[in-house]
């Protein structure tokens, strides 16, 4: 049996601004992915948000649509029939409330427009702890991609040719994630953004 990718962790703004999906093979059982600008490869992804709306959107079964927001912007996620755990979740947790969610990246353009959401695997409510460190290790390690993109390797290339990312802005939105900690200044002391 095949094992699970590990899902990324990726920040909402990041995740929204990407738009290249591909298959590493021809097979249509192929894994999907989701190359964000600062190189993660995403076949699943992880985050921790608050969900801030949420609507049954189906017609003659329960279809779910909702939103996800982190410091940095919003995940916007579809659950329905295929995701029956995470659809049976989303029917139960009334907004505003602490969620994670693990699920897989999809694209689909509208006018010309590449749009990205998730299709959940599971969501659970968790606590405002588990938001905090889900920030600080997601900061972690998208200052790592940042760093990655300097120095090379597959996925970082791969990002730089296709967005040219501005290394700068995705600074800028950690710090932005990283201030909405409380007692942040104990908790982010071993974060160095000078080598970036």
């Amino acid at each position: 049996m095949l094992s699970r990718e590990v899902a990324k962790r990726v920040f909402a703004r990041e995740f929204g601004e990407a738009n290249m999906a591909f298959k590493e093979q021809d097979d249509q059982y192929a894994p999907q992915y989701l190359l964000t600008p600062t190189g993660a490869k995403c076949n699943r992804i992880f985050f921790v948000g608050t969900l801030i709306e949420k609507e049954d959107i189906g017609n003659d079964v329960e279809f779910w649509r909702a939103r996800v927001a982190d410091p940095t912007g919003s995940f916007l996620i579809y659950a329905g029939q295929y995701q029956p755990e995470a659809a049976q979740a989303l029917s139960s947790i009334d907004p505003p409330q602490f969620v994670a969610v693990v699920g897989k990246p999809n694209t689909y353009e509208i006018s010309g427009e590449i749009i990205t959401s998730v299709r959940p695997e599971k969501i659970h409510i968790v606590d405002a702890d588990t938001y905090d460190l889900w920030i600080l290790e997601t900061a972690r390690q998208t200052l790592q991609r940042l760093k990655q993109l300097n120095e090379g390797g597959e996925d970082a290339t791969k990002a730089k040719e296709h967005y040219s990312p501005d290394i700068e802005h995705y600074k800028q939105m950690v710090l932005e994630a990283l201030k909405t900690i409380s007692k942040c200044g104990e908790k982010v002391s071993f974060i160095d953004l000078s080598d970036i």
